[in-house]
């Protein structure tokens, strides 16, 4: 396994690879990495002939406030994992790197960044967007892989790709959880373990909605107000929002006719927590 560290360095073993005839996979991460993680690896490798990991803390991402500072950074862990999941490159830039002077240039997505986590995160997706954008110029991936968990992104980021025609498929993965339901993040390791108890009750409320969807209720106000109850069962869970949504507009739906996304955002302690699925009344 090789890490770049270096967008001269990268560029130069993608296209040793390129010029092979390999197809390039990119798992685009901010470290901490995760089971999760590994199943986006799995999925590259099975997919592409050569995987490109970025580990890259991006501080254009994060709002006044946030986690930056704390964001966990176990660079050495995580290409140990890396390289026992067989990965050809790591890249690991600095941000002086990614962004060598004060950054000017933003790629917006605008009406599906202004719903969901936009609207308590205004300036986060235009971080998202921009950074894949540059990395997906700096590796030219054919392929790049994204968990469902981050339901909202992975629609912003295809949007992106279709309209600027950026010549790669985005390709999402299944949401990976524990036993107990929870769905893997690297800020679950900021729960207690009463608190992490309490966060099952996120999907408990998501599998009760699919519940009702599949039972023949489709009005959007009794099935949230039914996941509102459940959520509410923990005085430690602050509820951001529980949306359903349009697939492709996440605009908010009143009836589930067909496909809806299911999100909910939550803040226990210090964390917070995102989750969905994607319900179908017509199954």
């Amino acid at each position: 396994m090789e890490i770049a560290k270096t967008i001269e360095s990268i560029e130069a073993l993608v296209k040793t690879a390129k010029v092979a005839g390999k197809r390039i996979g990119l798992v685009p991460t901010m470290g901490a990495l995760h089971i999760g993680h590994i199943s986006l690896i799995e999925a590259a490798k099975k997919q592409t002939e050569f995987v490109v990991v970025s580990i890259f803390v991006n501080p254009t991402q994060f709002g006044p406030g946030e986690d930056f500072e704390k964001y966990p950074r176990p660079i050495e862990d995580d290409l140990g994992i890396c390289k026992k999941a067989g990965v050809d490159i790591v890249f690991a830039p600095t941000p002086e790197q990614i962004y060598p002077s004060e950054n000017i240039e933003w790629v917006n997505v605008e009406k599906l960044t202004e719903t969901l986590c936009g609207k308590s995160r205004p300036e986060h997706f235009r971080g998202v967007t921009t950074i894949c954008a540059r990395l997906f110029n700096i590796v030219a991936p054919d392929m790049a892989f994204f968990g469902q968990k981050d339901a909202q992104q992975t629609v912003v980021i295809k949007k992106m790709v279709a309209d600027l025609n950026m010549p790669l498929k985005i390709v999402v993965c299944p949401t990976v959880r524990d036993s107990d339901g929870l769905a893997v993040s690297s800020r679950n390791k900021y729960l207690t373990d009463e608190q992490r108890k309490d966060a099952t009750l996120i999907y408990k409320s998501l599998q009760k909605c699919r519940e009702l969807i599949e039972s023949g209720t489709v009005d959007v106000e009794p099935i949230i107000a039914q996941m509102r109850s459940i959520l509410e069962q923990a005085s430690s869970i602050v509820i951001e929002y529980i949306s359903i949504v349009d697939t492709q507009t996440l605009g908010a739906i009143n009836r589930v006719n067909g496909q809806a996304l299911v999100a909910i955002a939550v803040k226990i302690g210090t964390a917070r927590l995102i989750d969905n699925i994607l319900v179908d009344a017509n199954r």
